[in-house]
């Protein structure tokens, strides 16, 4: 009686699953502070994402670790950079049996570790970014990403990628806005699987935990601008907000469980205080119910190969 009536459902395709590749790793590097996650080696990078499409994972967002950083993350859009050389070698390997998503940002690439440019005074320069962003799209689009994920939270970001790629003739590449993106402690572990060197904070161009209105604000301008996804992150701190753009969105909505949600289920898991796997479906269940149509989930394949595998009685309930 309660699956009959059951208003929402997981599915495999509805997953999406983050990767980190390393440039010039030989072997996969643990992150300690997200278990069972690592960066990956390009080899490592294309068995992981292998497996995943083939349980059914809807798609795919690549990160890239390069070895070398500078001022204006030069790497972010060198054909031959790290990130760029993993959508090339994905595309290759998958073609287009799943969606491959492309982290659009120079957070990881710069070596003050800040989303933009920075001015003479050390601030985020807008408008000098929203360059580097352009140029950043193109190298992602020719290196054969399906949609581009920009999570700077620049001014204006989306309406220019739009229309770099337009004028390049990458049509069909979509955009997929981090429209609500808020200043988090719970991105802690993701500063150590990316390297980031990160000093101070990103305050003044991400969101204020304590608004909740101005997500809606961010949503219509990214519409506006081009957006074919919007994303609200993190995920169950802000399932409010999720459904509130969920409510107000024309275009598809989805939610990033960062990786702070992720190192808490491990931790309580580990020491025995939570089931690990029903928390994790449940958690995922929850963002299903608030309007997200798609999750973005360091779980992605491992849930993914439960569903394929049948799943035990216990947690049944989620099917």
């Amino acid at each position: 009686m309660r699956s009959l009536v059951r208003e929402q459902a997981l599915r495999p395709a509805d997953l999406v699953l983050p990767m980190f590749v390393r440039e010039g790793a030989s072997e996969n590097r643990p992150i300690s502070s997200m278990p069972g996650v690592v960066q990956h080696t390009m080899d490592s990078l294309v068995r992981a994402a292998t497996e995943a499409v083939e349980r059914g994972v809807g798609g795919l967002m690549l990160f890239g670790v390069p070895e070398h950083k500078d001022a204006l993350g030069s790497g972010a859009s060198d054909p031959e950079g790290v990130l760029n050389q993993a959508l090339a070698r994905l595309r290759f390997e998958l073609g287009d049996s799943t969606v491959i998503m492309a982290d659009l940002c120079l957070d990881e690439f710069t070596d003050h570790g800040h989303c933009g440019v920075l001015d003479e005074r050390g601030r985020v320069d807008n408008d000098s970014t929203l360059i580097r962003y352009r140029e950043m799209a193109l190298a992602q689009a020719e290196a054969g990403a399906h949609l581009l994920g920009p999570s700077g939270m620049m001014d204006g970001q989306i309406a220019a990628v739009r229309d770099a790629l337009d004028a390049e003739g990458h049509l069909d590449v979509a955009l997929y806005a981090y429209t609500a993106k808020y200043a988090s402690a719970f991105y802690g572990p993701f500063r150590e699987a990316v390297g980031s060197s990160l000093q101070g904070d990103r305050r003044t161009y991400q969101q204020d935990p304590a608004n909740g209105r101005e997500a809606l604000r961010e949503l219509e301008l990214d519409v506006a601008e081009g957006a074919d996804l919007v994303m609200v992150k993190p995920g169950l701190p802000y399932l409010d907000v999720l459904r509130d753009v969920a409510e107000a969105s024309p275009v598809p909505v989805g939610a990033y469980q960062v990786s702070g949600e992720y190192a808490m289920v491990e931790a309580a898991a580990a020491n025995g205080w939570v089931d690990r796997d029903r928390v994790i479906l449940e958690s995922l269940l929850a963002f299903r119910r608030a309007g997200a149509s798609t999750v973005l989930t360091y779980y992605a394949s491992e849930v993914a190969g439960w569903f394929a595998g049948g799943l035990p009685d216990h947690l049944r309930e989620f099917l």
